[in-house]
């Protein structure tokens, strides 16, 4: 029984810097942008708990008699206690009204203040993110722009990131099977056949072969 092939292991470092054997992380200077990003979220949660969740400012005002202490605070407690029961029903799922005697003012509480927009720091951290990735924005759920043109254009860059990606393996590829027929006493052609990756990609490849096969022909014509 013929003892079996070692494992190989494949190995190659993206952009090494000088002297070092390891490559450099595709998400190097994401953790500030990350940091940033996380920040923004947590203190747009800490905003809609304060002005989105919704709370009032019930103020009696009395007429022009006056009331005395005792009274007051009789008005306020009866205010309260009606409020609070129309508040509950409501939570509850039905409707009852609010009476109350006198000038009576509701207000809502944080209604004036706006909420920062976050729309654009959040959109330059991640379209930085997504710059990193070298992948279409729409393929993570993202969409800057809904033009059918720009959508074609980033696929193109992510068949160009593959296209990359595969010239880089390539040579790394052969040596290693070079090397291992070299270790068996075997010679042969080593060739790295890739897979398509896009149909459409092919087919815009070939009509653009065939557009600078009719432009030479018509140069050799004149």
């Amino acid at each position: 029984m013929p003892a079996p092939h070692p494992q190989l292991i494949l190995f190659s470092a993206r952009n090494p810097a000088a002297g070092e054997l390891r490559g450099t992380s595709l998400l190097r200077g994401l953790p500030f942008i990350s940091n940033v990003l996380l920040r923004i979220y947590e203190c747009i949660g800490k905003n809609f708990d304060r002005v989105g969740n919704v709370r009032f400012a019930v103020t009696y005002k009395p007429g022009d008699g006056g009331v005395d202490s005792t009274g007051a605070r009789e008005i306020a407690q009866n205010i309260a206690k009606e409020w609070s029961e129309a508040m509950n029903a409501t939570a509850k799922g039905s409707v009852k009204d609010f009476v109350a005697v006198g000038d009576v003012d509701i207000k809502v509480i944080g209604a004036d203040n706006q909420v920062i927009d976050t729309r654009v720091p959040v959109d330059q951290m991640l379209q930085q993110i997504v710059s990193k990735l070298g992948i279409p924005p729409f393929l993570l759920g993202l969409s800057w722009s809904t033009t059918e043109r720009m959508s074609r254009q980033q696929a193109d860059i992510l068949t160009s990131e593959l296209e990359a990606y595969r010239r880089l393996l390539t040579p790394v590829v052969v040596k290693i099977c070079n090397m291992f027929l070299a270790t068996n006493g075997l010679y042969a052609d080593v060739r790295v056949n890739w897979d398509i990756i896009n149909l459409q990609d092919e087919v815009e490849t070939a009509q653009a072969q065939l557009l600078l096969a009719q432009a030479a022909k018509e140069t050799e014509d004149t």
